[in-house]
């Protein structure tokens, strides 16, 4: 792991004691080359990360809105200390990449936009340059781009790239940066127009696919 969550995200308002403590999501490709979707929770004492294979939930007590875990049995990824309480294994991938919010599970379209807490209030209705991953039941990786921000193409909500997603056949699928990040290279070509005037913007990270002879 290179990165980690980020746990806690104070709410509004000076001096405030409420916070939402949010989980990310990751597509995952393991060494069978058998991809995943999770919602993930990642920590510098943990070699792996802890992986559910259902979304959290925002619940409302008395106070305040809070995200809470459910487990339940769907929920089988845990660290190796976790053993001993009858949770069995880790999310051990070979590559993976974090991004959200989810957009499809089980074949239909789930946005958990607001237990990821990636876009505020409205924004995931508002049309941007996307990138999106996911894989078909079948086990065949989906990688879609949408160009955007430009005069032939004004990009697209989370809810059209997610039901363009479902058309395609996907199982699970989720929201990768989008915006001027967005951009696709097959051979070296760009598959779209990237949104930024300058052409390709400069990322820390890619994901790279090569195809074996």
């Amino acid at each position: 792991m290179v990165a980690y969550n980020n746990h806690t995200i104070a709410r509004r308002g000076k001096d405030t004691l409420t916070y939402f403590h949010p989980l990310a999501s990751a597509i995952g490709i393991s060494k069978k080359r058998k991809a995943d979707v999770a919602w993930i929770f990642t920590d510098s004492s943990i070699k792996h990360p802890i992986a559910f294979e259902r979304e959290p939930m925002l619940v409302k007590d008395s106070y305040q809105w809070v995200s809470k875990f459910v487990f339940a049995p769907e929920l089988h990824h845990f660290p190796s200390r976790e053993k001993r309480r009858g949770i069995k294994e880790t999310w051990k991938m070979k590559t993976a990449v974090g991004g959200g919010p989810v957009l499809i599970r089980d074949g239909e379209i789930k946005i958990t936009n607001n237990e990821e807490l990636k876009f505020p209030g409205k924004a995931i209705n508002d049309k941007h340059p996307r990138t999106a991953m996911g894989y078909t039941k079948d086990g065949r990786l989906i990688i879609l781009v949408i160009q955007g921000r430009s005069e032939s193409s004004g990009g697209a909500t989370l809810v059209q790239e997610a039901q363009i997603l479902k058309d395609l056949g996907c199982w699970e699928a989720l929201n990768l940066d989008g915006g001027g990040s967005s951009c696709l290279l097959v051979n070296g070509r760009e598959t779209i127009k990237p949104s930024d005037k300058e052409g390709q913007r400069p990322v820390p990270a890619v994901f790279f696919i090569r195809v074996w002879p």
